[in-house]
Formats: C-alpha cells, structure tokens, sequence
C-alpha cells in the first residue's frame, strides 16, 4: 500500500457520469431521499456492479474508488498503485425492500475475502475487499458480520478473512465507460465469484 505521503496528488476537477443508470434509468448521483447507501470493494468492480444492480430494491449503482489518497483519481492512477484506492460499487437502495444485511450476503457470497491484496488474478491494492459504512450502526453490522462469515469459512477450510472494513471515505466516480460496464458490454471481462460458502441471512439480520 502506498503511502499518503507518496500518494499521486489527483486534481480538482470531479469526474463526469452519466445522468442515468445504463439500465435502471434511475440517477447515479443526487440526494436519493429515502434510500440508504452501501459500498463495496471485491475486486474488479465491473461484475461485483452487476450483482448488485441485479438485486431486488436497489435503486441504483455506480462504480468508482475510494479508501486511499489521490483526490478525483483516473482509472490510470488507481492501476499504477499509487493512490491507495480500491475499486468500490456504491449502491443506493430501498430499505422498505431490502435491507444492508441483504447487500452484506451479497458481498461475502460473490468474492473471496481473504486473499489481501488481489480478487483470482486481478492483483494489486485495488482489488482488495472492503465495507465502506455509511454511519455507526452500519459499522457495527459489518463488524459482525464479519465475525460471523469467519466462522462459515472456518469451517469449510478456508482461511482468514482480510476486508477492510471502516466508515466510508470520500467516493470517487469512475470514468463513464466503467459505469454498468457488463450492461454495455455483455461479453466483457468479470472476474467475480464466491468461494461457495453460504453466509445465512438470518445470521446478519442477528448481527
């Protein structure tokens, strides 16, 4: 991981997005009044996006980095290392409908938490895992959460989980080619899967 110190400095200007989700036509960013915020780090964001927005009461999603250094990072920047970040998918959705024990199952069931700083072959400190909570009571869930798929992964032989799990940081927008990018590109390249071991609902909804 680089350091804040040797972090690249970024820049001032913010990343242009598309108005509207490629396939939801919801906005991916606004105040979203209602609606609560989740977001993810599992690798490479194109598939861990689609998971989510595939999700029954997800209201919209979006990709881009969080959880390092550089201000309004590019793609270019977060892959050479030295921003700190992490490829995250920010997720808006409904909690009349769903609920963040719903997105955590999601989280821990479709990439492998414990392989560090890489996701299969994606390698590097932007594909490492992470839960970027929106508020305290949301930390204290993933916390647990954690806690509790550890013990699923005992079992099944697999060891320890290194997600990173801390209050959310500053968000940046990916490039607009990144957002909904399997929507846009069927055939595209997603490196996303489990390690199949179930993390039971009704254990996060205790959390």
């Amino acid at each position: 991981m680089v350091s804040r110190d040797d972090a690249l400095p970024g820049r001032s200007e913010r990343m242009s997005v598309p108005d509207a989700h490629h396939v939801s036509g919801a906005p991916l960013e606004g105040t979203f009044d209602g609606m609560a915020f989740g977001m993810f780090g599992m690798g490479c964001f194109w598939g861990a996006e689609r998971k989510f927005w595939q999700a029954k009461g997800v209201h919209s999603t979006s990709v881009g980095y969080a959880g390092g250094f550089t201000v309004n990072p590019t793609y270019h920047e977060v892959c050479s290392g030295m921003t700190g970040h992490t490829e995250v998918v920010r997720v808006v959705f409904d909690p009349a409908v769903t609920s963040f024990a719903v997105m955590l199952q999601l989280f821990w069931e479709n990439h492998d938490p414990t392989q560090g700083l890489r996701q299969g072959n994606d390698v590097g400190s932007l594909y490492r895992s992470a839960i970027y909570a929106y508020g305290e009571e949301q930390l204290r869930v993933a916390r647990a959460s954690r806690e509790s798929f550890q013990r699923e992964l005992a079992e099944a032989g697999h060891g320890s989980i290194t997600t990173e799990v801390e209050l959310a940081p500053d968000y940046y927008f990916a490039e607009a080619y990144h957002q909904q990018y399997l929507a846009k590109n069927p055939g595209g390249y997603c490196g996303i899967g489990g390690i199949g071991v179930s993390c039971p609902i009704g254990v996060l909804e205790q959390a």
